[in-house]
């Protein structure tokens, strides 16, 4: 490309991220939205990073390169961004709903535009995963190798369910003390580990673990979190709780689930997540005013913005990009860093090449899929456009939906 090019090129970037600039309402806390794509971003590439399907002969198994090389375990720490989502998530369910009841509008219309919104993009996922594993049994794969695709695949739409089932209990959620939900993984935590409980209880701290980011959220928006040493408070106590856990009491070092291990920290979720969750949304919490200024750059913004508009999608899309890629690569044969043994860092160099390959099956399906997301609440209005501002103790309940 010529240098006339690549500077006409610039130019309708930037014509592009001023447009979108002038769309986004002067008020906007853009911090939300970074955090938002932070923590997508975060899952979907730590799912990439540390998720393998092996290729034995005509079947898939899952693996994990976390197994074969534990002391990975800090990527983990870096990907594992669900709690941030929580966070954000909370946030701005608690600031739609005061917003909604100002307007007049009742909890069954708000938590219907809500739930329409999140289920949407989700029955697409189911949809087209139900007549794929149809047409993979017709055609004779092995059932366990499908089993093995879908259930990867359909990973995603478990938080839907949780997100769904906080976004409903919101009402409730607004002035609960995040430290209920944590006394409940707590107390869950010591009678399945410590006085030998049944396992089957670790299943409450699905939505108990969960709610504690999404109340802290609640307390963003009531402006309780806006001096910097709520921050500091939660990184440091959260990352020495971890450390304790860790060290003392037994808990992986892994924040995701490592095929094989005995003990996982995320499925269920654990007391050792739920303190490294503290300790990320402390941290999210004071990067708040860096992102707020670094977005202050038209181009910046505009990059925010436009993945903020089909982050559900890419969401519910990464698994399916990632299995598609590999189930597809097989006809090729046994692919390094796609079908091959996670068990060493030849792996990990091979895995850092699909990257790309990766993405570009997402962009496919982002493609074909964005208009169930983007059509999802029935108002037409882009979310890049609905402000939302950064709460304060004075003006929190009168803050605009996102």
């Amino acid at each position: 490309m010529t240098d006339i090019g690549v500077r006409a090129v610039r130019q309708e970037v930037r014509r592009g991220a001023d447009r979108i600039g002038a769309a986004t309402p002067p008020g906007r806390d853009r911090a939300v939205d970074a955090l938002r794509v932070a923590a997508v971003l975060g899952v979907v590439l730590g799912h990439w990073l540390v998720t393998a399907l092996v290729s034995d002969g005509p079947t898939l198994r899952t693996a994990s390169p976390l197994r074969h090389m534990p002391w990975l375990a800090p990527i983990s720490w870096m990907f594992q961004t669900l709690a941030v989502f929580f966070l954000v998530g909370g946030h701005v369910a608690t600031r739609g709903y005061a917003s909604a009841r100002a307007r007049g509008s009742s909890y069954h219309q708000w938590l219907t535009g809500r739930l329409t919104r999140l289920f949407k993009p989700g029955a697409a996922v189911l949809g087209l995963w139900t007549v794929a594993a149809l047409a993979l049994l017709l055609s004779g794969a092995e059932f366990g190798t499908v089993r093995k695709l879908v259930k990867l695949a359909l990973a995603p739409l478990w938080f839907l369910l949780v997100f769904a089932g906080l976004a409903a209990a919101t009402p409730l959620l607004t002035r609960l003390n995040p430290l209920w939900p944590l006394a409940v993984v707590l107390h869950v935590d010591l009678l399945r580990f410590g006085l030998g409980g049944p396992s089957w209880l670790g299943w409450v701290n699905v939505a108990a673990a969960w709610a504690v980011p999404y109340t802290l959220g609640a307390a963003w928006t009531r402006g309780e979190l806006e001096r910097r040493r709520a921050g500091w408070v939660l990184l440091g106590a959260g990352a020495a709780a971890t450390a304790m856990l860790v060290a003392w009491a037994g808990y992986p070092a892994s924040m995701v689930g490592v095929p094989g291990e005995n003990m996982s920290n995320l499925y269920p979720p654990s007391l050792a997540v739920v303190t490294f969750g503290l300790a990320q949304c402390g941290l999210a919490l004071l990067l708040r005013e860096r992102l707020r200024h670094a977005l202050r750059r038209p181009v910046a913004w505009a990059a925010v913005a436009l993945v903020n508009l089909s982050a559900m999608t890419v969401f519910l899309w990464h698994q399916t990009a990632l299995t598609a890629t590999t189930a597809t690569g097989l006809l090729a044969g046994r692919l390094p860093g796609l079908h091959t043994p996670p068990d060493g860092l030849g792996w990990v160099g091979a895995r850092l090449l699909w990257l790309p390959v990766f993405a570009l099956a997402l962009a496919v399906c982002w493609a074909a899929f964005r208009s169930f997301e983007r059509n999802g609440g029935g108002r037409g209005r882009a979310r890049v456009v609905r402000s939302h501002r950064p709460s304060d103790r004075g003006t929190a309940a009168k803050a605009r939906h996102v």
